[in-house]
């Protein structure tokens, strides 16, 4: 992977000090007020021989050297009137853009230095006596050993990308395109502001995913910010942070679907109030086992959120272990598929199964509806509304499976590695 770019602009210049007409107006009003000073009498102390001041200076830090940490302290500073030139250019001579302290005495970067770079910086000033400088100074940036990025996305793996509308119960993910040796570390450098605030906490599914979720659900209308600063962070053995990412997206309503094997209805509500109640045909329930592997032909009980849609979808049971040439194997194309688990549960229309849909189930798992009301929920559903099961069979839903919800909060927040 490549280092993070560096931070190329046009260099930022100011006008010598004294070379306009307020700067020489500046000089004669300070030069004016030490000749009051020195003619006010002839007291001891006033004829005794001056002392000696320390020469002003300036100062480049760092004044040399390699493996800078590019977020280290670097600036150019002087001792004593203010600073007018400083340049900055990389091994490319690209000159890097700079801002200024307001009394001028101080200039540094605009923006965060890069990886395995070579700098080089001359600057001059002037003071009331004359000019000083120029100071010229050379360093190099520490090359990493390995770097890796991070990803904001939802649980289906989508990009949240800026502006988005996600439901109730959107979880944040974290996928950095490594494993982290140092989570405490990486989880630091995380963070999610809400408006208004939210109790919320990461949790980490593994070494390169972690999942952020409030305490409670959403509500509706709160906006998210979400930053992972990682640049230039240490990250444990040797592995940086390649760059910074950032995302920022509202709530919309509150969308919460129950599905009920009691009844085998889905009941749909949107801000508390109950929309439309679907018929449907969940899990047929009992297990296989092929290859070692035992599968489960339940709806799993547990709280789900919406992860993706696709119309249609291929769906093969291949890819859970159950080959397609075996007695219950399939590879088909369903349409209005709305996706709610990671191992491919959907919403979906059959219309071949609709005399089951409110009295039997049928499926290997996923949620039957008839064509009308799979396309519109299909319409309906936001990434990250919330699907509660209840009654099927079979063992909860897990973690990894979208089943973010299904821990309890103090379990939750066990799994954050600032917890321990």
């Amino acid at each position: 992977m490549s280092g993070r770019p560096t931070a190329e602009a046009t260099v930022s210049k100011h006008p010598r000090f004294g070379a306009s007409k307020s700067g020489i107006a500046t000089c004669l009003v300070l030069a004016a007020t030490l000749l009051a000073a020195c003619s006010s009498g002839s007291s001891p102390e006033h004829n005794a021989a001056p002392s000696k001041s320390a020469a002003p200076t300036i100062t480049v830090t760092p004044a040399g050297g390699t493996n800078v940490d590019p977020l280290s302290k670097i600036q150019v500073s002087a001792s004593d009137g203010q600073l007018t030139t400083v340049t900055m250019t990389n091994e490319d001579g690209k000159p890097i853009d700079g801002i200024y302290t307001p009394d001028k005495t101080v200039w540094k970067p605009a923006a965060p230095l890069g990886y395995n770079h070579t700098y080089t910086v001359t600057a001059q000033g002037i003071t009331l006596t004359g000019p000083i400088g120029p100071t010229k100074a050379s360093f190099s940036t520490l090359t990493p050993s390995n770097q890796t990025k991070v990803y904001l996305t939802t649980t289906g793996q989508a990009p949240i990308g800026d502006g988005g509308t996600f439901g109730v119960g959107m979880v944040i993910v974290a996928h950095f395109d490594e494993s982290i040796p140092d989570r405490a570390a990486a989880e630091k450098r995380l963070t999610v502001t809400t408006d208004p605030p939210v109790r919320g906490s990461w949790y980490w599914l593994d070494d390169q995913n972690a999942h952020w979720r409030p305490e409670k659900y959403w509500a509706p209308g709160t906006k998210v910010n979400v930053a992972a600063n990682i640049y230039g962070a240490q990250l444990g053995n040797g592995l940086y942070g390649q760059e910074d990412s950032k995302a920022s997206f509202v709530i919309g309503p509150s969308h919460v679907s129950i599905a009920d094997d009691n009844t085998k209805q889905v009941q749909v509500y949107e801000n508390g109030n109950l929309i439309r109640t679907m018929p449907t045909s969940m899990g047929m329930g009992g297990t296989q086992v092929v290859n070692g592997k035992t599968i489960y032909f339940w709806t799993m009980p547990g709280t789900y959120t919406v992860m993706g849609r696709g119309n249609p979808v291929v769906m093969d049971s291949s890819t859970f272990g159950l080959p397609v040439n075996s007695r219950l194997g399939y590879k088909e194309a369903i349409s209005w598929a709305t996706q709610i688990s990671a191992d491919g549960i959907y919403l979906h229309e059959l219309a071949a199964t609709v005399w089951a849909q409110g009295n039997t189930d049928t499926s290997h798992g996923c949620l039957n509806l008839n064509p009308a009301n799979a396309q519109w929920y299909y319409g309906f559903s936001n990434i990250g509304d919330v699907v509660e099961i209840h009654n099927t069979g079979g063992p909860p839903l897990q973690v990894w499976d979208n089943g973010d919800w299904t821990l309890p909060w103090d379990q939750w927040q066990q799994g954050s590695a600032l917890s321990r």
